[in-house]
């Protein structure tokens, strides 16, 4: 390995790709920890935020590599554009000409859709941004001597534009740094983003482990098994983020000119995770959704949320992390988004008459439609294996925390898990794929 990071770093290109993203890296955590949104008060969200627990907002201050409960520029963190690159996902699906210039534009199509994309996180950016200061407005804390401090003073139409304003202008700049990453520096920018956040909040957590075993409220046995749970963990799903079901191809020989081509075996290979993580995080937006409504919507003298104050906390209860409710809910949304993604990103009908129209063939199955069928259901096998994966690393440790409270900082683990490996593989491929190009061996060798 230290011989591949060497090589690495002696081709001038490839040094100036990792200068580069180490650099964009460093500027997003800049804006996520120092550059505060003007007017709020981040110490006052700082306590609100430590007093209520909320497991959504946890959700998105992990998201947001703590600049959410800090409420700094960067406070939305990449969420908008996740969540709009999943609207967008659906249009393509459902308006036809959508799908037609993704798939028959090329490089045009593609770049009209990151277009688009961009544009609706400006929209979502705007909603949520509006959403952040009407949650805030009315908030305050009382600390123990009796005073009151206020997260907002004297909220007014200035103050508003000002705050939104920031926060949209933070999701844009953090889209836009991400697409540099991707462009210019080594693996996916936005999720490259997204696991230096996490990362960052290690040394919180390692702090908040150590303070509960010097308090022994958390034995050191409990600690030391947890730590070699989460290592088997780590290596599971390495290794299920590498596993694949690979379908047989066979194509027929054809005589162009006085050259044969043709002939060879080859396979198709579906990912037993080809979703990613993607599921988890959309799902977990989803049954999370009315408790941050609710949040929003604040229990204040003018709060409209005291209106149904009591079907508001009932509601909140059921749908709130480590409810059964929630549990299950949460886990059958998993496997549903599944199921979405999977067929998003392959479409076992469109395989079919590209491997006819290729000239090849499944041995055993006729072109065309039993073919089609035989990679669908295939798939729905595979789909099944990787989305019960998903839901039980996701689910696993919202479960030990409600038998083991000590440990219910490891209740958002799963995701945190599935997000910081499987970008961290991604990574390395990344990287590999740019040594092989050059013939130097890397990670994998």
């Amino acid at each position: 390995m230290f011989e591949t990071i060497k090589n690495a770093w002696s081709i001038k290109e490839l040094r100036h790709k990792i200068l580069f993203t180490l650099l964009i890296l460093l500027i997003t955590r800049i804006g996520m920890g120092t550059i505060t949104v003007p007017y709020v008060n981040p110490e006052a969200v700082g306590l609100i935020f430590d007093s209520t627990g909320n497991q959504f907002f946890g959700y998105l201050n992990l998201l947001s590599g703590g600049a959410f409960q800090s409420m700094t520029l960067f406070a939305m963190s990449i969420t908008p554009y996740i969540n709009a690159s999943i609207i967008v996902q659906l249009l393509t699906i459902a308006i036809p000409a959508l799908e037609k210039m993704v798939k028959e534009g090329g490089e045009e199509g593609r770049k009209k859709q990151a277009a688009l994309t961009r544009y609706v996180t400006v929209i979502i950016g705007l909603i949520q941004g509006f959403a952040y200061f009407m949650a805030i407005r009315n908030m305050e804390v009382t600390l123990n001597d009796g005073s009151v401090i206020k997260v907002l003073e004297d909220p007014n139409v200035w103050k508003a534009f000002a705050i939104i304003a920031s926060f949209v202008a933070g999701s844009a700049i953090i889209m836009w740094l991400g697409e540099q990453i991707t462009t210019y520096g080594i693996g996916n920018g936005i999720s490259m983003i997204l696991f230096t956040g996490i990362i960052s909040r290690i040394p919180s957590v390692a702090i908040s482990l150590y303070a509960n075993v010097a308090a022994g409220t958390l034995n050191v046995f409990v600690l030391a098994a947890m730590l070699i749970a989460f290592l088997a963990v780590i290596v599971f799903i390495v290794f299920v983020s590498d596993a694949e079901r690979r379908i047989p191809t066979q194509y027929a020989k054809r005589v162009v000119g006085r050259k044969i081509y043709g002939g060879q075996s080859s396979h198709i290979p579906l990912k037993v995770n080809m979703t990613g993580v993607m599921p988890v995080i959309f799902a977990s937006s989803i049954v999370s959704l009315p408790s941050i409504i609710y949040s929003f919507m604040g229990k204040t003298p003018s709060g409209f949320g005291n209106k149904f104050t009591g079907f508001g906390d009932a509601l909140v209860s059921w749908l709130s992390s480590p409810s059964p409710v929630y549990v299950v809910l949460y886990f059958v949304m998993i496997i549903g988004f599944s199921f979405f993604y999977a067929y998003t990103q392959f479409n076992p009908i469109e395989v079919a008459n590209n491997l006819k129209n290729q000239g090849g063939s499944i041995p055993g199955y006729r072109p065309g439609k039993p073919t089609a069928d035989f990679i669908n259901r295939v798939l729905k096998k595979v789909t099944v294996i990787g989305a019960i994966f998903l839901g039980i690393i996701a689910v696993l440790p919202i479960i030990v925390s409600v038998f083991s409270p000590s440990l219910s900082g490891i209740a958002l683990g799963g995701t945190t898990v599935l997000i910081v490996v499987g970008v961290a593989l991604d990574t390395v491929k990344s990287l590999e794929a740019q040594l092989i190009m050059r013939h130097h061996k890397g990670f994998l060798e």
